[in-house]
């Protein structure tokens, strides 16, 4: 499989710019969120169970040791990101983040910052903070998970947050000249194909930089995971998620780079559905989809050309 020949991928512009391949290294800050410590609400977002998919053991280790820890394991790569993930990596005082996220920059071989949050835990502290290390030369992505652009919807998966909020915060972002990376997640409960592509549009027309498109799973421990087992939950087939997906991408201008275009958990905390424990067979599906109906921006004449 070679994605970025049809899809403009993040991989592939970093190894461009940087004449090698940049890895993320993932972090734990040892953040929580609001809408789980009742800041804003409680139980969390109704998909959400974040130790599904973060080793909980990590956050009691300095970033410099988790930095050093995962670099050890990674042969193929002698540069990196510092990817702050877990929770709401933006929902301290400035303080904090800014000995978090030096402590990470000081680190060797690190090239920049991604830094994963909810679109109403954004200060403008926290921004000009970004802002400044992008002013010094690091790499500095924002990762907004929006999931969704519908305001029904996130009402109904518990997000606590409106898509006013999401656009807000991105326009402050852009203005600070930051990159914003927004997640988007594909089969959320009563949406359609026509719905995701709505989205996507009102994405586009606030203005992003790079995307992340996430199958929706069900995970153990998780609110929906009570309603899959009750049967008042359906999840997408491989082939549903494949076709959604290959029309967004073929709707998303050249320019925007594409940091995923799936994801996967592990069982037992993955329930359903069962193909997206095989994080390559989507990959493969989508992209094979791509090269036999168009490539990244096909469908709005801005067809991406894959570039050496």
């Amino acid at each position: 499989m070679q994605l970025h020949l049809v899809v403009n991928t993040f991989g592939a512009d970093l190894q461009r710019r940087y004449g090698e391949k940049i890895y993320k290294l993932t972090l734990h800050g040892g953040f929580t969120c609001p809408n789980r410590d009742g800041t804003i609400g409680q139980g969390g977002c109704t998909f959400c169970n974040v130790a599904s998919i973060i080793d909980e053991s990590i956050q009691v280790k300095s970033i410099a040791d988790q930095l050093t820890s995962q670099a050890q394991q990674m042969k193929k790569s002698k540069r990196y990101l510092a990817y702050f993930q877990a929770y709401t990596s933006t929902y301290a005082e400035v303080e904090i983040l800014k000995n978090m996220y030096e402590e990470a920059l000081n680190s060797a071989d690190i090239v920049g910052l991604c830094v994963g949050t909810r679109p109403d835990c954004v200060p403008n502290e926290a921004l000009n903070l970004l802002a400044n290390y992008q002013a010094k030369g690091y790499e500095v992505w924002l990762e907004l998970g929006l999931q969704t652009a519908h305001d029904k919807t996130l009402h109904a998966i518990n997000r606590g947050h409106t898509f006013n909020d999401y656009q807000q915060t991105v326009q402050k972002a852009r203005k600070l000249g930051i990159k914003v990376c927004t997640h988007l997640i594909i089969g959320l409960p009563r949406e359609s194909k026509q719905d995701n592509l709505v989205t996507l549009d009102q994405v586009l027309n606030s203005g992003v930089d790079g995307l992340k498109l996430h199958p929706l799973h069900i995970v153990e421990g998780s609110i929906m995971a009570k309603a899959w087992r009750a049967g008042r939950l359906d999840v997408l087939s491989l082939e549903q998620y494949v076709d959604i997906a290959g029309d967004v991408i073929r709707q998303t201008p050249a320019d925007i780079l594409y940091h995923r275009i799936s994801a996967n958990a592990r069982k037992p905390t993955l329930l359903a559905p069962d193909w997206c424990e095989n994080h390559w067979q989507s990959m493969n599906a989508v992209d094979q989809n791509l090269r036999q109906f168009g490539v990244q921006g096909s469908a709005i004449g801005d067809s991406y050309c894959f570039k050496a």
